[in-house]
């Protein structure tokens, strides 16, 4: 076959340049389509700064020793006799008319309804006895508690305008800002008054460990001390996030702020606005994170779910057929890819709504109907004793200690000794956890003294035995791990215990 000599090079540039027409069309296009940034905030911040109110809330605090107080030291410390009877002596033994201090403190809210309603964050008016609110205009007046709810750091006050005017802004869609898009932020910084501070959405969804529901959306928008409950805007002038939270080594911003987003926000303030608490979703389970080892005994194909540790007898879950040891894959079309999404999809469902729960179970999945019921106002937690922090003599087994080898775990059942001792209520059933080896598979689940096995492959263990047998034949069955429920005063938990002999553990 024959094939002509062909000279391509003049026709290098004409491709090129056609390419990079081409790019600069798309690219043209591309950026004609995003929104461009401002020339100036000027305009935008003077329409809102009307809208946006400083907080300031005094606080009586009683002091029996009178401004002095009470050092603390471990019970029972020669120390704290010295300093009770030094402070006796100074203020005159603790008497009842010793001066009180007034504390006060500083921060943000920002009106959201022309009648005196104003949106601000509850750890701004917590536990104060007055709350005074300044508008724009230097007018002062005072505000009164129409509900607030701590798990949000959400609260709802109101002040009665009188014939004066309040400007009160909408809320935007915050599921609608993306990573990238300006953001204004207006506050009342260090008590200096109505500032406005720009940035952009830096992240969205995290989780910063402030409660149960986190889903804070991040800016680097400037935010101070004074800050929290003001207004995080969009150039629509919508409020798209509740200032809340920085995270800086020194108290002053350094870029990284957080905001209530206005989706979860919103159903809170209605719920206040209406009953003056908040009415979540509720199915009355304790749910925990799946690790690898965790999903790996339980057949699931990845870590993905909320495992549930406990059942509430008298919850909806446990009405719906929801079982200790479930793992809750989906909850009303939403897949639960992580453990802390699925508290919030519940507590978010309207309460009587019948919705559908994919679960994992017995090595496959199953889907249950549960009616969501009303969170309790007071939801029982777990109490019981402090446990103490003796650990008992190595080799002893008086008391029925049992040591279960390549585990590290040495476990008893529990005497009213061993109850005193680990501080172990007498109802709690299973076997102690008397000590556990550094380094063994135990310790890097955090297995520790005073924890109560409950469970061992799902089957109740009532003596060191029972777990000594079901870890045998776990082995024989070439299992590399045994799912326990572990007990103890703060938590009830799941945990994948390695079975893997490893070299040392004993």
């Amino acid at each position: 076959m024959f094939i002509s000599k062909i000279d391509i090079r003049p026709a290098v540039p004409r491709v090129v340049m056609a390419v990079a027409a081409l790019f600069t069309v798309v690219f043209s296009s591309a950026a004609s389509q995003a929104a461009a940034p401002p020339d100036s905030f000027a305009d935008l911040a003077e329409r809102l700064l009307p809208s946006v109110v400083n907080i300031s809330t005094t606080q009586t605090i009683r002091n029996p020793q009178g401004g002095l107080e009470m050092p603390q030291f471990p019970p029972g410390s020669p120390l704290e006799e010295f300093f009770k009877e030094f402070l006796e002596r100074q203020q005159g033994g603790g008497r009842p008319d010793a001066p009180s201090r007034k504390a006060t403190s500083l921060g943000s809210g920002f009106i959201i309804d022309a009648s005196g309603l104003i949106v601000t964050n509850n750890h701004v008016i917590a536990d104060a006895d007055e709350i005074s609110v300044k508008l724009h205009d230097d007018s002062v007046f005072t505000a009164t508690v129409v509900g607030r709810d701590p798990k949000v750091d959400l609260a709802l006050l109101r002040i009665d305008p009188g014939k004066k005017t309040l400007m009160a802004v909408p809320f935007g869609n915050s599921d609608e800002a993306r990573v990238g898009d300006w953001v204004l932020a207006i506050g009342n910084p260090f008590g200096f008054g109505g500032t406005v501070t720009a940035g952009i959405v830096s992240a969205r969804a995290r989780d910063i460990n402030a409660g149960p529901y986190d889903d804070f959306l991040q800016t680097d928008a400037p935010i101070n001390r004074g800050n929290s409950g003001g207004p995080m805007f969009n150039l629509k002038g919508e409020v798209i996030g509740i200032n809340s939270a920085i995270i800086s080594p020194s108290g002053g911003s350094i870029g990284i702020g957080f905001a209530i987003p206005s989706s979860l926000a919103m159903p809170v303030l209605d719920d206040l606005r209406k009953h003056g608490k908040v009415r979540r979703g509720w199915l009355g389970i304790r749910i925990q994170s799946l690790d690898a080892d965790m999903a790996e005994n339980i057949g699931l194909p990845d870590q993905h779910g909320a495992l549930i540790a406990k059942v509430d007898p008298d919850g909806p879950g446990h009405k719906a057929g929801l079982k200790d040891g479930d793992v809750v894959l989906k909850f009303d079309g939403k897949d639960i890819t992580e453990m802390r999404r699925l508290p919030r999809h519940v507590a978010g469902t309207a309460i009587g709504r019948t919705v559908d729960v994919v679960i994992w179970r017995n090595g496959k999945k199953q889907t249950i109907a549960a009616t969501v019921g009303e969170m309790p106002e007071d939801p029982a937690d777990q109490s019981a004793k402090g446990g103490k922090s003796d650990k008992p003599k190595p080799g002893v087994a008086k008391d029925g200690s049992m040591a279960i080898p390549g585990t590290g775990l040495t476990v008893a059942t529990p005497t009213p000794q061993l109850r005193e001792r680990f501080g172990i209520d007498d109802e709690a059933k299973g076997i102690l956890v008397t000590e556990v080896k550094a380094e063994s598979a135990a310790a890097e689940k955090g297995l520790r003294p005073g924890d109560m096995i409950i469970e061992a492959d799902h089957k109740p263990v009532r003596a060191p035995q029972d777990l000594a047998k079901l870890i045998d034949e776990a082995r024989k069955a070439g299992s590399k791990s045994l799912l326990l429920r572990v007990e103890n005063p703060q938590t009830l938990r799941y945990v994948a215990l390695s079975l893997a002999e490893a070299k040392g553990r004993k």
